[in-house]
């Protein structure tokens, strides 16, 4: 029986971890075209801290409970949902809503849990993996034989895109900032890892590629990361920006962008709309649904905590010491 109150989780104020309060809620309900899950497992992502922090408000319609990512079993449906039937198991990708007891999501957005993959893993999975389709894949164009580097290359989207662009047969050079992650990434598959408190990853790039430069780069640091893209970028590279850690703003000389035939995208995710997330959602059903499934591909683990302990959670996401998903567990 579905109850009439859930647990969820809100930020009181932007600031720290400590800002992050449970509550109680109404339990949802879903619309049309939409489910409702009883939440077994919730990814946490950047976004999330960056909503906590005051940066990053929910967009128009979104609740302001926090979380974009859940797995769980499906208890309820809206009028018109037929995809996924009452005690399915799905992975969604909410925009926001997700570190609560029940969230609501629409169902073009959710997919099925391949068999075997355990509860907490599918809930580490559609943030990273819809967010490194669409822009390796999609923005990016990667190719088979390739090169791709990856900037955090031990985060939740950096573990993914090293899987992924190796099952998709392209190599890859990460950056990270300890040797412990650098050797977590080479376990991953990347093909060299670099140490960027170490290293100039441009020159170490540059040397890995007998000075061609990689095809397409993943970046969420910006700053000053910017311009030395430009320069570890091969003729007609691809650099895909995803967030700014360091910042978006960045003094350039864009005559490589001309010389080098460059072109530099990026995307967000949260506030694309159902319809855009239902394609992403249909390109994973049929490249990467099926990785999935054989193991192939997985998300790396870092740690799981209870809905209670969100604040230690955030604490550790904040502390940059983490190597893959950390995951909450209603």
């Amino acid at each position: 029986m579905i109850p009439d109150r859930m647990r969820a989780v809100i930020a009181e104020r932007g600031g720290g971890p400590e800002v992050l309060n449970v509550v109680t809620r109404p339990v949802p309900q879903p619309g049309p075209g939409e489910i409702l899950v009883k939440v077994a497992a919730a990814g946490i992502n950047r976004p999330d801290v960056l909503q906590r922090q005051g940066s990053y408000p929910p967009p128009p319609g979104a609740p302001d409970i926090l979380g974009l990512e859940i797995a769980g079993e499906v208890v309820g449906t809206g009028r018109g949902a037929s995809r996924h039937g009452v005690g399915s198991r799905v992975m969604g990708l909410v925009a926001g809503g997700g570190y609560a007891d029940y969230a609501v999501v629409h169902e073009s957005n959710a997919l099925p849990q391949p068999e075997g993959l355990p509860m907490p893993e599918a809930g580490g999975i559609p943030e990273t993996y819809f967010t490194v389709w669409t822009n390796v894949f999609e923005r990016g164009r990667l190719q088979p034989g390739e090169t791709l580097l990856v900037h955090g290359g031990t985060s939740g989207i950096g573990t993914t895109a090293i899987q992924l662009a190796k099952a998709f047969g392209a190599r890859v050079i990460a950056t990270a900032g300890t040797p412990d992650k650098c050797e977590a990434c080479l376990n991953l598959g990347a093909d060299q890892a670099i140490n960027y408190r170490e290293e100039d990853f441009v020159a170490a790039v540059k040397q890995a590629t007998a000075g061609r430069g990689v095809d397409v780069i993943l970046d969420m640091v910006g700053g000053p990361y910017i311009p030395r893209n430009y320069e570890a970028a091969a003729q007609d590279g691809r650099i895909v920006q995803i967030a700014f850690l360091q910042g978006s703003r960045a003094e350039m000389d864009f005559l490589r962008l001309m010389l080098k035939r460059l072109t530099h995208t990026g995307s967000t995710l949260r506030s694309r709309s159902v319809a855009e997330k239902a394609a992403i959602a249909e390109a994973l059903a049929a490249k990467v649904l099926p990785l999935l499934a054989k193991g192939r591909c997985r998300p790396v683990m870092d740690s799981t905590f209870s809905l209670d302990d969100v604040v230690e959670a955030h604490r550790r996401m904040d502390s940059g010491a983490h190597i893959g998903k950390i995951v909450l567990i209603p």
